[in-house]
């Protein structure tokens, strides 16, 4: 089966761009997560029927489908299951049309998120939301997993940035959802295709829009001797009425991996350091700077220093960045999570984690959105040491209860993906669940586009259409 599967794909495509060898498939087989699966065939298609004959081939089979970009996610959305067809979408990097006037551009996913920014520039825009990954990660994956990134406290993540996605469906048609217009007609399915997973269908291309770029930046650096002054510092600056562009924290042993990586100054002795970036006109600038060092002081800050330049702003800005690279000098191997929790929660929950970690014997450090209580505990760990694995995942697994009991949630912009489908139960009932899984089956009622993701143990769509609902529930 799998022979005549390559030779239908080479027929579409051409050989070149069909893999079917040991070495190829080993390298699709995970992505930026610790989890891995298995494909029987990799494709590179470079259009939107390309992918379409890709996936009308794969559902002849009776094959699934798994569409990957950049493989920089997190959360084991791109592990193909069950030798899945592995349509990867890194050849699809046009920028297809830009529209100067109404600050919107239509790109296909393979584009990678800094290198549009990068080229629209001298447009004097940006695609605002910004992944700290996103010097590899494609806007194509930014859609299926709805990410964030730093400045998304101010702009929002992705759904507020994208006005349409052509998409091929998991039948092999092709649609388009959303669009230019200003107010489509009908439902919504764009902001329902965004942050999908992949369950949804393929996006081959999406219409961005674009921000204009700020007319003065200020960036802040200041630290704090404990967490907790730090973290309500965060829940001050947000009670106070302002909304800065973004707000990051970085705990000390994140402080001392990224200082010894990139040598930028930073304060290393100090247990949590803020990360504070205000935009705006430049007259208003210099009081919200004011106001901000104010109530910082008021929570017993440190330091505060301002970067003085674009070049200090941009090396602050890379210490940020490149924590998740710099954790190298700690231990060889790391497990990343992503949850979200009030912020007045922050430093209870805050907390609870190094407790955890220290339960079980691990180091953690934090450096996450703090703006938003969008958390991201980073275990380090050596894998070779028997055991280890065990007690990360433990450990990772009492950190997402605890976020959740302090009234959070489960990801804020990594997704659900393999690492936390068995989850899904802490925050939803399985009336919400069936609701979510009716949805899925109404595009993909074969449950062949990304299987095994984001639902746990989901029925089949036939199943489904017989669950019983209480009366008063809402779907």
């Amino acid at each position: 089966m799998t022979r005549r599967l390559v030779a239908d794909l080479t027929r579409a495509l051409d050989r070149r761009r069909v893999h079917d060898g040991d070495g190829h498939r080993a390298r699709y087989r995970r992505d930026a997560s610790n989890m891995e699966g298995a494909t029987s065939v990799v494709c590179l298609p470079e259009t939107t029927d390309e992918v379409a004959a890709c996936v009308r081939i794969a559902n002849e089979h009776g094959v699934p489908f798994v569409a990957r970009g950049s493989g920089t996610g997190l959360a084991g959305g791109a592990v193909p299951l069950g030798d899945s067809v592995v349509i990867s979408l890194t050849r699809m990097t046009d920028i297809v049309s830009v529209d100067e006037l109404n600050r919107r551009a239509w790109v296909q996913p393979g584009v990678l998120n800094l290198d549009l920014s990068d080229q629209l520039a001298h447009l004097g825009v940006h695609f605002a939301p910004d992944p700290s990954s996103q010097q590899t990660c494609s806007i194509g994956g930014n859609v299926a997993n709805n990410s964030g990134g730093p400045h998304c406290l101010a702009e929002g993540v992705t759904n507020a940035h994208i006005l349409g996605v052509t998409v091929v469906l998991p039948d092999g048609t092709v649609t388009v959802l959303g669009g230019d217009e200003p107010e489509p007609a009908g439902y919504d399915l764009r902001g329902v295709f965004v942050g999908s997973e992949g369950m949804l269908g393929i996006t081959t291309e999406v219409c961005v829009k674009l921000t204009q770029n700020y007319p003065a930046v200020r960036t802040m650096l200041m630290d704090f001797a404990t967490v907790a002054d730090g973290a309500a510092t965060v829940s001050s600056i947000i009670a106070d009425g302002m909304v800065p562009a973004a707000i990051e924290m970085m705990d000390r042993l994140c402080l001392e991996a990224v200082e010894a990586y990139i040598h930028a100054g930073l304060p290393v002795h100090s247990a949590a350091a803020l990360l504070i970036e205000v935009v705006g006109l430049p007259n208003d600038l210099e009081a919200q700077v004011a106001r901000i060092v104010e109530i910082a002081g008021e929570h017993a800050v440190s330091s505060v220093r301002v970067a003085q330049d674009e070049a200090e702003r941009a090396l602050l800005w890379k210490g940020r960045k490149s924590a998740f690279g710099a954790i190298a000098n700690i231990q060889p191997d790391y497990y990343l999570h992503d949850t979200v929790v009030p912020r007045s929660q922050l430093p209870a929950v805050l907390e609870q984690i190094y407790e955890i970690a220290d339960r079980h014997r691990l180091q953690v450090l934090n450096v996450f959105h703090a703006g938003d209580g969008n958390l991201h505990p980073l275990l380090v760990y050596d894998a070779r040491v028997p055991g280890t694995v065990e007690r990360v995942h433990e450990a990772g697994r009492e950190i997402v209860q605890a976020s959740v009991d302090a009234g959070g949630v489960l990801t804020g912009e990594h997704g659900i993906g393999l690492e936390k489908r068995d989850y899904m139960g802490l925050m939803f009932s399985e009336v919400d669940l069936a609701a979510q899984n009716a949805l899925r089956c109404a595009f993909d009622p074969d449950m062949r586009s990304n299987p095994g993701k984001v639902l746990p143990n989901p029925a089949t769509c036939g199943e489904i259409n017989h669950v019983h609902v209480p009366e008063g529930a809402w779907i």
